[in-house]
């Protein structure tokens, strides 16, 4: 006969397998999710996340809430997300600059390739290399030509130390070997009113920035940086087919969890993402920031994707002796 005290044990023992039974059978999502954005509202990475925020609440039966935690180039909110329990109530859509900063910071509050879990790529855009029209460079070649000829005369604008601008300028100079000077700014939007006003002659744009003046004459496209030529731009020569592979560049957006979410939501997760990323109103609704819906990664190949991306501007990081404390 079983004693009073082995029975008792054997009680707990039975609800304490009852509990992990109910908790691992327990739907997901049975409650909010949290997707955080680490900018201001407004902006490229906020439209992004809130627009598949939407579309994820849809799909997954419970609300998806975008909350913006803006600061330190977009590590604040970066930081909060990577100590968030990973029970996938908690995800971050980093800004593009993600994998610079792995670098560029000298102290990250987070460890970029450790504290996160890649889900999914959500968007990807190019850039446009676009000159003052009053410089005597009509394509890139004669670009190249102009600054080997005049070293230290053509100065080239980035929107802030690190940023994918700034680093591609730096790319450029390196790749083409000319000398060309870099003028930093507080943003894109000065930098294109200088860029206009021919106080700079050279900046690498997003598109969404530039394309109304390129159409307008205001600024003149020379090259772009991703595999094939724009379709609002489809006279203007990728890098790529220009003989210059090493400049072909993309800014990325990118939906993470804490490390240690488990591979269920995971996948669960990466599903429906890549799903909402094949709709027509999804991909028009982003063609209309000229980013490109991607939806065609798995959380490995994301990842592989991170390491590689941190190793690339890793490099010419450490080449520029760039950092930032």
């Amino acid at each position: 006969m079983y004693s009073i005290s082995k029975l008792a044990k054997l009680g707990a023992a039975l609800m304490l397998a009852g509990c992990a039974t109910a908790i691992a059978s327990t739907p997901y999502p049975d409650k909010p999710i949290s997707l955080v954005v680490p900018v201001a509202p407004g902006g490229g990475t906020d439209f992004t996340a809130r627009l598949l925020a939407d579309e994820m609440s849809k799909k997954l039966g419970q609300t998806v809430v975008v909350e913006n935690q803006p600061g330190g180039a977009g590590n604040v909110g970066v930081a909060h997300a990577a100590r968030a329990k990973p029970d996938g109530y908690t995800l971050v859509m980093p800004i593009t600059s993600f994998p610079i900063n792995a670098t560029l910071y000298k102290k990250l509050p987070f460890d970029t390739q450790k504290d996160l879990t890649p889900i999914a790529l959500a968007a990807t855009l190019p850039l446009i290399l676009v000159v003052n029209p009053e410089l005597p460079a009509k394509t890139l070649e004669e670009l190249i030509a102009l600054a080997k000829e005049k070293p230290g005369t053509i100065n080239f604008a980035n929107s802030g130390v690190g940023t994918t601008a700034h680093l591609s300028g730096e790319l450029f100079k390196e790749t083409t070997k000319t000398d060309i000077v870099s003028v930093a700014y507080k943003g894109g939007g000065p930098a294109v009113t200088d860029l206009l006003g021919g106080h700079v002659e050279m900046y690498f744009s997003t598109p969404s920035a530039v394309l109304p003046h390129i159409q307008a004459g205001k600024l003149r496209a020379l090259a772009v940086t991703s595999k094939e030529r724009l379709d609002e731009l489809p006279d203007v020569p990728t890098f790529v087919e220009s003989g210059y592979p090493d400049l072909l560049v993309t800014a990325w957006f990118g939906i993470f969890a804490p490390a240690g979410t488990p591979d269920a939501i995971m996948e669960k997760l990466n599903t429906v993402v890549n799903e909402v990323l094949q709709q027509d109103n999804v991909r028009k609704k982003l063609a209309t920031h000229s980013f490109n819906a991607e939806g065609n990664m798995s959380p490995k190949e994301l990842k592989d994707f991170l390491d590689m991306e941190i190793n690339r501007w890793g490099t010419v990081i450490k080449g520029l002796d760039l950092s930032v404390d």
